[in-house]
């Protein structure tokens, strides 16, 4: 065990493994790992994890309070390389598509309708209310409607709000974001 000492080394008994229901036989012994850690960041990594090391809580209605245009995404967390952002609802937004990656969508108020376009030109409509969660494939042209409310995503960072492609002109009302900070 590179690192650790054999007397340092923490073991985990297998009678006391088997009552956790993890593995069996009362004669095994296992060596807990030695774990180590390398960290490679860049000038751009620590800028963009400056949000992801925020310990400080994000309360949602606090978040949505705090502006008030319709379609145009608030990132309240960062994980991993996605972007957890909300928005407010109303009216149409655009047909778009985003081709390699699916767009989750939960519904915290309101009401959201998502308009699914196939491959063969079949448009059919998905009814959302609040807490309910649907994720549109990649690829798949989607056209997001709603009489008044908000919503959470979560999407790849650098995704842009109206798709790799869109139809038609944007509307005024719809911004087309990658997303932008809190506050």
């Amino acid at each position: 065990m590179s690192g650790v000492s054999e007397a340092m080394a923490p073991t985990l008994s297998a009678d006391a493994g088997a009552a956790r229901g993890h593995f069996g036989g009362a004669e095994m012994r296992k060596r807990a790992p030695a774990f180590k850690t390398t960290s490679i960041r860049t000038a751009d990594d620590r800028t963009m994890n400056a949000m992801n090391t925020n310990t400080t809580p994000v309360n949602l209605a606090t978040a949505l309070a705090s502006f008030d245009e319709v379609y145009s995404p608030r990132i309240v967390a960062r994980m991993n390389d996605y972007d957890v952002r909300i928005a407010h609802t109303l009216g149409d937004h655009v047909w778009h598509v985003h081709e390699d990656t699916d767009e989750f969508f939960l519904v915290l108020d309101g009401r959201f309708d998502i308009a699914l376009r196939d491959a063969d030109g079949k448009e059919t409509t998905v009814e959302l209310t609040k807490g309910d969660t649907f994720v549109v494939p990649r690829g798949t042209e989607h056209k997001p409607s709603s009489t008044g409310g908000s919503i959470l995503m979560f999407e790849p960072s650098g995704t842009a709000s109206t798709g790799d492609r869109h139809e038609g002109e944007i509307p005024d009302h719809v911004d087309s974001t990658t997303g932008h900070a809190l506050g």
